[in-house]
């Protein structure tokens, strides 16, 4: 099955590699997303993501801030002008963050698993006009994957991505989600016009690994990144091993080399040997 995509253009965003999308892992407190969203807009960041509801391994860990922090988005809309993106894993989420104005939203890892879960999203946003980004499933499955894009595309979204962030293993040495590039490489192959944003913060899960995991992405073609900042990471109420400062940010995106990719099957197939 082909999927039908209209090009992914976030308004007021020049869609030049790379695309970055920016900010906590968690929405913790007003005061926090509306300092790390100033602290990004001042380097130039212009798509501020934070978490509003957190899906998390074991009951106890925070589950994130609910509704209540949608109108703190607002702010960083209103005030900011920047665009906002979060998670959403149930149609009562979806109907949240369309009725806040969110801009763009995107589907988790434990989510796409979950066929029954990504066909009760797709009904939610049947006839809805917002960009959606898929990550990939947590285990290594490119069927399941392009089978959720597909649901999701079949409901009439045709602004269309996709997140790399990685493959869940039990056996964890220096990734937190083994990268796996040749499943997104191969993703790539066949929907060439569907965009790829990393996100080297789920991959790696430690910031000192963010900054090569965003070279290989770009290495690779990517055309965005999604990468988690925090105020205070040290401080974060979830993932703070692996986010970083705005400055921290700001250093490594002037880091990159970026170089001109040839998108061609060939090309591809040799970065995946």
């Amino acid at each position: 099955m082909s999927l039908e995509l209209s090009p992914l253009a976030f308004p007021g965003i020049e869609m030049k590699r790379p695309v970055i999308i920016s900010g906590p892992c968690s929405a913790e407190t007003e005061e926090q997303v509306m300092d790390t969203a100033t602290q990004l807009s001042k380097k130039g960041i212009k798509i501020f993501r934070a978490g509003i509801w957190k899906p998390r391994t074991k009951p106890g860990g925070f589950e994130g801030i609910g509704v209540q922090g949608l109108p703190w988005l607002q702010r960083v809309k209103s005030e900011l002008g920047m665009l906002t993106a979060t998670e959403v894993a149930t149609p009562k989420h979806v109907e949240a963050a369309l009725g806040a104005g969110v801009d763009i939203l995107w589907i988790g890892a434990r989510t796409v698993a979950n066929p029954f879960a990504m066909q009760e999203l797709a009904d939610s946003l049947r006839g809805a006009d917002v960009p959606v980004l898929v990550k990939n499933p947590v285990n290594p499955d490119l069927e399941l994957w392009i089978g959720g894009l597909e649901r999701i595309n079949g409901a009439g979204i045709k602004r269309l991505g996709v997140i790399h962030r990685g493959f869940s293993s039990y056996d964890k040495r220096l990734y937190r989600n083994l990268p796996m590039w040749h499943i997104p490489i191969e993703l790539h192959r066949r929907y060439p016009n569907l965009p790829i944003f990393g996100d080297p913060s789920h991959i790696g899960g430690a910031r000192e690994l963010v900054a090569p995991l965003c070279q290989q992405a770009m290495d690779l073609g990517f055309d965005g990144l999604i990468i988690e900042s925090h105020c205070n990471p040290d401080c974060a109420w979830s993932d703070a091993a692996q986010q970083v400062t705005p400055d921290i940010l700001d250093y490594i995106l002037n880091l990159l080399v970026i170089r001109e990719t040839n998108q061609s099957t060939e090309n591809l197939n040799e970065l995946r040997k």
